[in-house]
């Protein structure tokens, strides 16, 4: 099945057509550079539709039977099971993901497909007392109406599905933006989902563009309440910007600097191996991946050599083939970015213990130490196979330098203490850690989200029912209200 001959096209009111914009999105494979698809781009009136048609939907949707939402999800889910390989085979090819990361990605979505199921039927309502006798306030938890998703290019399959699936289940209709650089994972192919297992025409929306088509036309149309926006700090501020200046809500989930933690008394051998995992799945393109190791100085000889040692393990290559650790990065413009970062860095002072060459979207490892107190790139987010190796002295230090960045998603600690881990870790300034693992976490059930310049609001479990939904207040005076005049 070629996903990308059947879907390269804009998704709107139930029908599959042709985008009114000026011009074509073009989808290349990332590692040989052939063309996948060209679809032409969705305008502003074509969000228009798209928002007009969930809104008219959704007004039945929300009366249906939750039993029922539920059923479809468990039809999602069952499509996605019998489309395993072909969807594979799409991550692989859109967006250079190696197999393992595929198979990681197709599992994460199942599991977020059956969480949805679950959360068809959570929203309570509440009776709560009066001081007014007679009164009954009853408190019900209703759709929040139409939600704006805009998802991203590292995980589209999964972090597409992450939001739209709980809210279609708890109601809504959906319009959802895909990344230009995977519009068939990351967008039609969820339509196509849905599509195949029953949802009614019209609810879920797709539509394929960019901010060069139609600005800011995504997030300020007046019909979606809530905007679930997956992808960098920058784009996250100006979309929650525009946002506010409309009264919408907003569930961001951006990027982060997380830090590893590796204590004096870690078992240094399973250390390194979080670690590499932690800093190059999908090339390093994740959001909770381990920019900076920050190890004892009083163990930083015996981690950095075994480090480096399984970090020179990892073949860089065709994605496709099962043997690959590293494919490439999404476009040239983030090969370029790494390749500079990592000049830059050596060129300021920083050692490369590793350099890794570039070829094309290719971009092998670097391993990076010694770097000069304040350097910038300690501060900030790398988004490809770069990892900053930091020596510390101490706990209270590593505590400083973990948290000397605008960004709080993730991290880490090692040690064979672990109530001295979870110390730590409360110290340190981010949404999510954890103990002896590493720092690439996602679980249906456990609230998602960073502090500081990762983000706003929390996704998973019992926070969706928060994010998608909203609560109507009906009071009901039994007998007479007396009033003063």
């Amino acid at each position: 099945m070629s996903y990308f001959t059947e879907l390269a096209a804009q998704c709107i009111d139930g029908e599959w057509r042709c985008g009114s914009g000026s011009r074509d999105i073009v989808d290349v494979n990332p590692y040989n550079g052939d063309e996948l698809a060209a679809i032409t781009v969705a305008g502003v009136e074509d969000v228009d539709r798209a928002y007009r048609s969930a809104e008219r939907a959704q007004r039945e949707w929300t009366a249906t039977n939750p039993y029922a939402r539920r059923e479809v999800m468990e039809r999602a889910l069952r499509v996605v099971e019998d489309r395993e390989e072909d969807i594979a085979g799409a991550i692989v090819a859109e967006l250079g993901g190696t197999r393992l990361k595929a198979g990681f990605e197709i599992h994460l979505a199942k599991e977020f497909l059956r969480e949805a199921a679950r959360l068809a039927l959570s929203p309570e309502g509440r009776i709560l007392p009066s001081p007014v006798d007679g009164k009954e306030n009853r408190v019900y938890r209703v759709p929040a109406g139409v939600v704006g998703v805009i998802s991203p290019f590292n995980f589209p399959f999964l972090l597409s599905l992450k939001s739209v699936a709980p809210a279609l289940a708890l109601g809504n209709g959906v319009v959802l933006k895909p990344h230009e650089n995977t519009p068939v994972v990351g967008g039609t192919l969820v339509a196509r989902v849905f599509e195949e297992a029953g949802l009614p025409p019209g609810l879920l929306n797709v539509v394929v563009t960019d901010i060069a088509e139609i600005g800011d036309a995504f997030v300020e149309h007046p019909v979606p309440r809530v905007i679930s926006f997956t992808g960098s700090d920058r784009v996250g501020r100006h979309v929650a910007t525009v946002a506010a200046a409309h009264f919408k809500r907003t569930v961001l989930e951006l990027g982060g600097n997380s830090a590893m933690v590796v204590l004096d008394d870690a078992d240094i051998d399973y250390a390194v191996d979080a670690a590499v995992f932690s800093r190059f799945v999908h090339q390093g393109q994740v959001c909770m991946a381990a920019n900076r190791v920050l190890v004892d100085r009083s163990v930083e000889r015996e981690f950095t050599d075994k480090f480096v040692a399984k970090v020179r393990t990892l073949k860089s290559g065709d994605p496709a083939d099962p043997h690959t650790h590293i494919g490439p990065l999404i476009n040239p413009a983030q090969a370029e970015a790494m390749t500079t970062l990592v000049d830059e860095a050596v060129a300021a002072g920083a050692t490369a213990l590793l350099h890794g060459r570039t070829e094309g979207n290719l971009v092998e490892p670097s391993v990076l130490t010694g770097l000069p107190a304040g350097s910038p790139v300690l501060g900030q987010e790398i988004f490809g196979p770069v990892v900053l190796l930091v020596p510390f002295d101490g706990e209270d230090e590593a505590v400083r330098i973990a948290n000397d960045t605008p960004y709080g998603l993730s991290g880490a600690v090692h040690t064979a203490d672990v109530e001295r881990g979870v110390r730590l870790a409360r110290r340190i300034e981010t949404g999510m850690i954890h103990i002896n693992d590493g720092t690439v976490h996602d679980e249906p059930i456990v609230a998602f989200g960073g502090e500081k310049s990762s983000g706003v609001g929390r996704l998973n479990g019992e926070a969706m029912v928060e994010a998608f939904t909203t609560q109507k207040w009906i009071s009901i005076q039994h007998g007479r209200s007396a009033f003063p005049f």
